[in-house]
């Protein structure tokens, strides 16, 4: 066996040995077992044990077929990082995928997200997380049983319901980032009218869709979670799934909202857009039209004849001038008298 390494907190991180704990009968809890005891103790039936798989490792991974004996389709499931988001059942356990999120710190796009699977595993006595680099449901988990060690007690269905209801609540900080970007997107759009708001528009846009075809399915396993009866989730349990699935349905509805605000705010964008280029064209139009007396009237009096009305009179300049004057003043009358003013 290889050696394993222990971080700050005391978690196994070695390349083939998972993290575990385990919650015997009588006794204390125990923590990071040899995969060895694992056969043993689901086949007792006895206590709780929670293993939760790094993907990064192979003989981590491994352990899934060896000492779990989970059936071949769902090991496969668990290579697939897009895939489908569902609930099996199968004789000794029951299969649950979700898709977790997180923000992308390492990108410029402050709305670039990053999902992910979580794969759960739950049998009778026991539940087995399989995860990648990122999560944040796992590791509330593990903060949760260092400061309370007995929830463990509880049974691996509440430990499953923990896992999941912190990964769906890891929706919520994007969500309220949304929230601050749509408070302030009517100052953006209506009063400075900022022409970036649009790029902005289109970012959050997307990733509200992305978001809500991420949740959509969700919604179908946290019901079939909450009411499909099942020997190794007991009613008691399912109540607590119930919280998630109402978790679930709030975002969707976030969502939902979300999307239509921004639906309407760009229209209303690019109505202003369309109001503003209507404004400077009726303005260039006006300036257009009025300078026609003066072209008009200029070019007659510029004709090189020799007799030229007023050409030699020394008043014949402010006559012209004021002529041009009373003709523009007279379109604008008409203009303001058609309202094209």
């Amino acid at each position: 066996m290889r050696l394993r390494r222990r971080d700050d907190a005391g978690t196994s991180e070695g390349t083939s040995v998972p993290r575990s704990w385990y919650q015997p009968p009588a006794g204390a809890m125990r923590r990071d077992l040899d995969p060895a005891e694992f056969p043993e103790i689901i086949a007792s039936g006895q206590g709780t044990l929670w293993v939760d798989i790094d993907l990064r490792h192979p003989d981590q991974h491994a352990l899934l077929g060896r000492s779990f004996q989970f059936h071949p389709l769902s090991i496969e499931d668990t290579t697939s990082a897009e895939g489908r988001v569902k609930v099996e059942e199968f004789p000794r356990y029951l299969l649950v995928v979700i898709r977790g999120v997180r923000l992308m710190d390492e990108t410029a796009d402050q709305y670039d997200i990053e999902t992910f699977n979580l794969w759960c595993f739950l049998g009778p006595n026991h539940l087995v997380t399989v995860r990648g680099p990122h999560a944040p449901g796992v590791e509330a988990l593990v903060d949760r049983l260092a400061r309370a060690p007995e929830l463990l007690e509880r049974g691996a269905s509440r430990l499953m319901h923990h896992v999941l209801d912190a990964t769906v609540d890891a929706y919520f900080p994007i969500v309220d980032q949304l929230d601050a970007f749509v408070d302030g997107l009517e100052e953006r759009v209506f009063v400075r009218f900022e022409q970036e708001a649009l790029r902005d528009i289109f970012s959050v846009k997307r990733l509200v869709l992305q978001l809500r075809r991420h949740l959509a399915p969700m919604r179908e396993v946290f019901n079939i979670l909450q009411n499909r009866p099942s020997a190794l989730i007991t009613p008691e349990s399912q109540i607590y799934f119930r919280d998630v699935y109402d978790h679930v349905i709030r975002l969707n509805e976030a969502l939902d909202a979300y999307r239509d605000l921004l639906s309407s705010t760009m229209d209303s964008y690019l109505t202003q857009v369309s109001n503003r280029m209507g404004l400077v064209t009726k303005g260039l139009t006006v300036v257009a039209t009025l300078s026609v007396p003066f072209v008009v009237v200029s070019g007659m009096w510029g004709m090189n004849f020799e007799e030229v009305p007023l050409s030699h009179s020394p008043h014949g300049f402010w006559v012209m001038l004021a002529l041009q004057l009373g003709l523009g003043a007279g379109l604008i009358v008409v203009l303001r008298r058609r309202g094209w003013l």
